[in-house]
């Protein structure tokens, strides 16, 4: 008798008797894959420039991504919206970062439409599609799609990577991570890492164990179940971290500076036929430095920052490799679609002198450069958070203008490999066809044989907004489907179509020609006006790749018809309003899970709570009370926020209450408790009162008075003059009796897991401070 199958919810095929011998059997199909299904494997790098890889014409060597080119196609026209999650929203389910609610990071969503952060289950995502078709799913890295706010232990999980079709994920939720410290999450729940940078932990090589693992996993039970592995690693972004012999194989290397590195590269490109015939070098950006201007000491601190960035990009190189060797050993590459892509251009938040603590950045804090020179022979390993100056983003980005987060094709046009030997018969050579990020998913539905889900679990999915390119595999001269694409980042508009390309930069060319920077100027409805009548640029990019002739006034009814043309798509797309890119608009405050409070209990032993779902002491009146038990020498950490970056921790050393607020990484405020702490149960208290007011221009919160409290006694108090004014940490949250990734403070080194009986920590936030005089003079008089 043959082995029946069928489908739950249709007749059953077998018959059914009185007993099982009087019956015969049928069992529910197993979901299978196609016969020969290919594997899918999406490499993602963070902030890589055109001209970084090898195989793009750079001097950093890449010979395992340069070998993907080399063994497939190298595409020279391909987008993404530059920024990260929105492009990544784009990659996973062939829609608009708009139409995904993606507009920008989840960090600074807006409550708009096509701002709010959260991926609708309407727009399904690549991961939800192969589930269906038989492949097992895994993301393994960086995430960044799921709402700031909703990346805590309490959940909901509904858009975290399992709730989102992936079966496995290891990785980290945020923008960002620090690279020896990371915030790591093993499917649902965190993590710590599993070494320490001293026994020689890094994210990237442990990011490629998981993957290897999760597929070694599988095909020893089911070898022909074809997998989707979305691999999105935490280079190239900030912090730039390698081990130093890594970055000490370029020393000198980038001693003539980026106008030199541009040269080279540009040149290169032509040589390669990375770039049309005719294609010539964008100018020099006005904001970025002389190099031959720079003093000495200048230009060794950048080309060190350089040679870290070099060294981390070769070192992602490395061991993505041991991805695909793995893939070769076992017989799997020929038949796995591989996809490479940059989420956008290379990064200029490092500022135009560079940065050892990318926290400055969105705190508006200023650079010190004494502070980053002292810094530069420990570049690159757990100590700093760095990042090269925007000279260096701009180099990367050659031969285009500007970088990532603005949409000349610096920001957007992003290397793209496709390798696929069993399904591409060309080898080697270069794709001009215009693509976008939304054509992935298209793209590999049509190399599958499977047409997008009409409906999953129970929801209607909308329509996929990108197209196919598998017909440019085999064919260089095929005409690309795509072509009309909008572009909006932070009010940066540009528009694609039909070999034309619109720009309208905000504030303008550059922050030297406006006289404005990132995050100073507001976009009100005349300001739109002006631009709009004004502001918009005209470039033929079928002629003029690297946009350096603006045809605007040559061709002012084409440009009028392209702005008409943006306006319709950013209608379809729910692109308005437009929003500035303002500090307020970063530090607005979003939906939480929960109703505001006034009081946060914390308990030990609890997963850390991120940033963004953490208690919000910044710039207010707050207490933090720890009830304590203490037996002999006990101490540890009661409650802190952050890591060597920035933040606070309140703890117990050497008998004494201790309070150490980090102020970006540059100053630490101590307090120490005038008494010991005594043995026994104990109320352990903090209070901070503000004693002015925040400077957001100036990069300072509100300095205020800290006190400390034993059992409502007042034993300490010191001014904290400089306070983060808009974010604590980087990644690094709120953790409960002990400090669970890098030391807040240098006073002791993490966990410092609290070693009495603590019960619980509350953080009050109400502004009601307990103001003892006579425990003030106690204090005082303790002190003489």
């Amino acid at each position: 008798m043959s082995l029946k199958e069928y489908k739950p919810g249709r007749p059953f095929p077998g018959t059914i008797g009185r007993t099982w011998e009087q019956s015969s059997p049928a069992w529910p199909a197993p979901l299978r894959s196609k016969p020969g299904a290919p594997n899918v494997l999406f490499i993602i790098l963070d902030d890589t420039g055109f001209g970084h890889l090898g195989c793009y014409g750079s001097p950093i060597r890449t010979p395992n991504l340069d070998r993907l080119a080399k063994g497939g196609l190298l595409y020279n026209n391909m987008h993404t919206t530059a920024l990260c999650s929105p492009t990544r929203s784009c990659i996973l389910t062939g829609r608009n970062h708009h139409s995904n609610g993606m507009a920008t990071i989840t960090e600074t969503s807006l409550g708009y439409p096509g701002y709010n952060g959260t991926i609708p289950f309407e727009n399904g995502l690549l991961s939800e599609m192969l589930m269906e078709a038989g492949y097992n799913t895994y993301a393994i890295g960086k995430w960044h799609l799921a709402p700031a706010e909703q990346t805590s232990a309490a959940g909901p999980y509904s858009r975290w990577p399992l709730g989102r079709g992936f079966e496995r994920f290891y990785g980290f939720l945020g923008g960002d991570t620090h690279q020896y410290y990371p915030d790591l999450i093993h499917d649902n729940h965190a993590i710590r890492a599993p070494a320490t940078p001293e026994e020689g932990y890094h994210l990237t090589p442990d990011l490629v164990e998981k993957a290897i693992d999760c597929i070694a996993d599988t095909k020893q039970v089911a070898p022909d179940k074809p997998f989707f592995l979305y691999f999105a690693t935490g280079a190239m972004h900030a912090p730039h971290h390698v081990p130093k012999e890594w970055a000490d194989r370029y020393k000198g290397q980038f001693d003539d500076g980026w106008d030199a590195y541009r040269q080279k590269v540009f040149q290169k490109q032509l040589e390669l036929g990375v770039l049309p015939k005719g294609t010539q070098l964008s100018r020099h950006d006005p904001d970025v430095q002389d190099w031959e201007a720079l003093p000495p000491e200048e230009k060794r601190l950048y080309a060190r920052m350089m040679e870290v960035f070099a060294g981390f990009l070769e070192h992602t190189d490395h061991h993505i490799g041991r991805l695909l060797k793995f893939l070769e050993d076992t017989g799997q590459l020929d038949n796995t679609l591989i996809m490479v892509l940059s989420d956008n251009g290379a990064s200029a938040e490092g500022g135009p002198h560079g940065s050892v603590n990318e926290l400055k950045f969105f705190n508006n804090t200023p650079e010190s450069l004494e502070q980053n020179m002292a810094a530069i022979d420990e570049l690159g390993g757990p100590k700093y958070f760095n990042h090269y100056p925007w000279g260096w983003a701009w180099a990367g980005d050659t031969p285009f203008r500007r970088w990532k987060r603005e949409v000349y094709r610096g920001g957007t046009t992003d290397p793209f490999l496709v390798h696929w030997p069993k399904g591409i018969q060309a080898k080697g050579e270069v794709r001009a066809q215009y693509a976008h990020a939304i054509d992935m998913v298209p793209t590999v539905l049509d190399c599958l044989g499977l047409e997008p889900l009409a409906e999953i679990r129970g929801v209607t999915q909308s329509p996929i907004e990108g197209v196919s390119f598998r017909h440019t595999f085999n064919d260089a001269n095929a005409e690309s489907h795509h072509h009309t694409q909008y572009f909006e980042m932070f009010s940066n508009r540009a528009l694609y179509h039909d070999g034309w390309r619109a720009v309208c930069p905000f504030p303008g060319p550059s922050f030297t020609e406006a006289g404005e920077g990132f995050g100073e100027s507001t976009l009100t409805e005349d300001r739109l006006r002006e631009l709009d009548a004004q502001g918009w640029e005209l470039y033929r990019v079928s002629e003029d790749a690297s946009e350096t002739k603006n045809v605007a006034q040559e061709h002012r009814g084409k440009l009028i018809e392209m702005i008409a043309l943006w306006y319709a798509e950013a209608g379809r797309y729910q692109v308005l309003p437009l929003a500035s890119p303002t500090r307020a608009v970063f530090a607005q405050e979003r939906p939480q899970i929960t109703q505001d409070r006034k009081r946060y209990v914390y308990r030990p032993r609890t997963s850390p709570t991120p940033e963004n779902a953490a208690v919000h002491v910044l710039n207010r009146p707050h207490t933090i009370t720890a009830e304590v038990d203490l037996s002999g020498e006990a101490e540890g950490v009661l409650l802190c926020h952050g890591g060597l970056t920035g933040g606070y921790t309140f703890f117990v050393q050497d008998g004494k209450l201790h309070y150490v607020y980090n102020f970006v990484g540059e100053q630490e405020f101590h307090i120490e408790s005038a008494v010991d702490v005594p043995l026994g149960r104990s109320e352990l208290k903090f209070s901070f009162e503000p004693t002015g007011k925040p400077d957001l221009k100036a990069g300072r919160g509100a300095p205020g008075r800290g006190r400390l409290y034993i059992n409502d006694d007042l034993v300490a108090q010191s001014d904290i003059s400089a306070t983060m004014p808009l974010i604590l940490s980087l990644g690094e949250g709120l953790t409960c009796g002990r400090d669970e990734s890098s030391s807040v403070s240098k006073l002791y080194a993490a966990p410092f897991e609290f070693t009495g009986t603590l019960f619980q920590v509350t953080v009050d936030v109400s502004g009601k401070h307990l103001r003892d005089a006579k425990s003030e003079q106690k204090v005082a008089m303790a002190k003489q």
